[in-house]
């Protein structure tokens, strides 16, 4: 299989070097010195990069699109907004209720809200509303969740050198430098659907933990899920214990139901963080809950702190109002389901025809692929599959006109637009990257 050529993408990050750090934007958007995409437009489920090869992309920025880039329904709200009444002012405006009230009619689990520009700083707004509502320190996190790039999250289960035939838990590291110890303090580690762990965590610090903080399923690890029995536990010992219960719906926010990941559990958290498919690729984001715990955000003496410059501008506001409109009023959601189940469907075929034991994991709206017997039920778990396989495979899709990520930690996500793909095209796409990642080992 011939790799494309790129020359101008080469020359793209080769500019980029002098201005960036990598050349790129964001850490994870270099792909190496050969891989790193550059593009020129993007519609519909498509990209296109500066070389003019467009891929059917199903990794949607990491989930936010959810109808389809540059759809008309969000971009001319959004336009309406930009010459009718401005993009921000430092005030108030009816658009925040309007968004507001269309949440609180999709997820009963919401009371009341505050905007963010983005899922850390909705994450940031939950932990510091939960502890000031609790007057408690620590916060429990699940293993292999991802909660945003703020220092006290960015302690991580190194899984990735860790042997599966160890006996003793994953090393609890940073996420690279410039991340102080003193930030780990009020932080605690379990791995997920392991009700052990949770009642020795309680029974070590549960008069200090302020809130357990989990994604229900892991938008960064395969979509494995929480099974029902562990999030009802969840939801027990927080309530024995007086702590609050928050659900990171970031990427699982208006994408696997209408109602959210809580929806589908019929479970509900104290406080819920949002944002990616909540305004279709607009950065919006928010944190809510029940309206007694987030009215720990007060001007009182003891009251919480939260705000932002850029916090519900006009922009952002008219992008999620149009967005939660179209996934309130149509049957977005159904069609992008069953788009997920026939590519799921075509999947299968390919690896059964391959003999490669596979299975998938969450909703199909953003399903992992993992090659193994079994759906991993924690982080440790994706060890066990045959995770290089997948790379080679999916740097194979790559080359053919199929952009996802190269790491089966990240999900397959899907958009209402990937109703025009050409299913049989893509099967054998599929089938000829699947032959040649196999012949590579």
């Amino acid at each position: 299989m011939t790799k494309p050529l790129k020359p101008q993408s080469n020359a793209m990050l080769k500019r980029a070097h002098e201005n960036m750090p990598l050349g790129v934007a964001d850490s994870y958007r270099y792909w190496g010195e050969e891989n790193t995409v550059f593009l020129s437009s993007m519609k519909g489920c498509t990209i296109t990069d500066c070389d003019q090869q467009t891929f059917v992309d199903f990794r949607l920025a990491y989930g936010p699109i959810i109808l389809g880039y540059r759809d008309e329904r969000v971009d001319n709200e959004v336009i309406n907004a930009i010459t009718s009444v401005g993009t921000i002012s430092g005030f108030s405006t009816g658009l925040d209720s309007d968004v507001v009230e269309l949440v609180k009619s999709l997820c009963p689990n919401i009371d009341k809200m505050r905007f963010a520009n983005s899922g850390t700083e909705a994450v940031i707004g939950a932990v510091r509303t939960a502890r000031g509502f609790t007057k408690r320190n620590k916060i429990v996190v699940v293993e292999g969740g991802f909660h945003g790039l703020h220092d006290e999250v960015m302690w991580k289960s190194d899984v990735d050198n860790w042997e599966i035939t160890d006996e003793n838990a994953p090393e609890i590291i940073p996420f690279g430098a410039g991340i102080p110890q003193s930030t780990r303090e009020h932080q605690v580690s379990v791995p997920l659907n392991d009700f052990k762990a949770i009642d020795t965590v309680f029974a070590e610090y549960g008069h200090d933990i302020a809130a357990i903080l989990i994604e229900p399923i892991m938008g960064n690890c395969g979509s494995i899920a929480s099974t029902q029995a562990y999030m009802q536990k969840l939801r027990d010992v927080c309530d024995t214990n007086g702590s609050l219960l928050i659900m990171d719906e970031v990427k699982t926010g208006f994408r696997v139901a209408k109602g959210g990941a809580q929806a589908l559990y019929g479970i509900y958290a104290d406080l819920t963080t949002y944002a990616k498919a909540m305004g279709n690729g607009y950065p919006i984001a928010a944190f809510g809950g029940k309206a007694n715990v987030m009215d720990a955000i007060s001007f009182a003496k003891d009251g919480v702190t939260h705000g932002g410059t850029y916090t519900a501008n006009m922009v952002a506001l008219s992008a999620a109002k149009a967005t939660l409109t179209v996934l309130k009023e149509t049957d977005a959601l159904e069609t992008i389901a069953i788009v997920g189940q026939k590519i799921q469907a075509l999947l299968s075929r390919v690896f059964t025809k391959f003999d490669i034991e596979h299975c998938f994991a969450g909703p199909d709206a953003m399903f992992g692929v993992h090659f193994g017997s079994e759906v991993p039920q924690n982080y440790r778990d994706w060890k066990k599959t045959n995770s290089d396989l997948y790379t080679q495979f999916a740097l194979n899709l790559i080359d053919n006109g199929v952009m996802l990520e190269p790491d089966s930690r990240e999900p397959w996500f899907i958009c209402e637009a990937h109703q025009t793909v050409d299913l049989k095209w893509l099967e054998q796409v599929a089938e000829q990257s699947m032959s040649a990642a196999i012949n590579a080992q």
